[in-house]
């Protein structure tokens, strides 16, 4: 098992967001977190990444506990997080927005690894010497999930990769994310308000609901039950 959550508790301050939340994620496994605004979807990835603390309950990489505030340590560890709203550095070019996702990486390693993440979006190489900032929305998202891939993560979380994209650009950016989880053999757990279409690439299907797990099971459980999909959803 790549990912393990158990009976997580968390929030932020002295208010509590997540109410006991487990899940697991398998090895090539793309795993989509639903359910309403605020459910507490985003919380959940920022408690694996250590942004926020573990109030109780464990979470394990590869059996290995990684409970605590420690991101540069999950980093490390092989763990991705992509926030929602294509965050870039617009005043840097593609290349160098790369550059800062592989840091850690001697230069030589670094070169062959944005080498790798242009061979998977062809779209960023004809980009290499533009500002990020004047690219199009979906291409800056395109550049924010290739920098969290240029460490080859085990497991790579991302909040809403389609938040204010056109419906072409949806279906571009899904597909992407789909053939990286075959190419790459990552983890992926997606939070996504775009239910039919991140369910047409997920394995699995967990839904939040006020902070606790409302649901669990496969995409075709879901899949035209608009009576069940409205129960989750209000």
């Amino acid at each position: 098992m790549m990912l393990e959550i158990k009976e997580l508790e968390t929030g932020y301050g002295k208010k509590q967001v997540i109410f006991g939340i487990s899940l697991e994620i398998e090895k090539n496994e793309i795993v989509a977190l639903i359910g309403p605004n605020g459910a507490g979807k985003s919380t959940v990835l920022k408690a694996v990444c250590g942004l926020i603390p573990v109030w109780k309950g464990e979470i394990r990489l590869n059996g290995i506990p990684i409970n605590g505030p420690y991101p540069a340590k999950n980093v490390a560890r092989g763990i991705t997080f992509v926030p929602q709203g294509s965050r870039v550095f617009n005043d840097l070019t593609v290349t160098e927005n790369l550059e800062i996702g592989g840091f850690t990486l001697p230069p030589k390693e670094l070169k062959g690894r944005i080498e790798e993440v242009f061979q998977m979006f062809p779209v960023l190489r004809d980009r290499a010497p533009q500002e990020a900032g004047r690219m199009s929305g979906g291409e800056q998202q395109m550049l924010a999930v290739a920098r969290g891939l240029i460490l080859r993560p085990k497991l790579l979380m991302l909040d809403e990769p389609s938040l204010g994209l056109s419906p072409g650009l949806v279906d571009a950016i899904f597909k992407k994310i789909s053939q990286i989880s075959k190419d790459t053999g990552s983890a992926i757990l997606i939070v996504e308000q775009k239910i039919h279409e991140v369910m047409d690439i997920s394995h699995r299907v967990y839904s939040i609901k006020l902070g606790k797990v409302a649901f669990t099971g496969f995409p075709e459980e879901l899949k035209g039950n608009k009576e069940k999909l409205k129960q989750l959803f209000l």
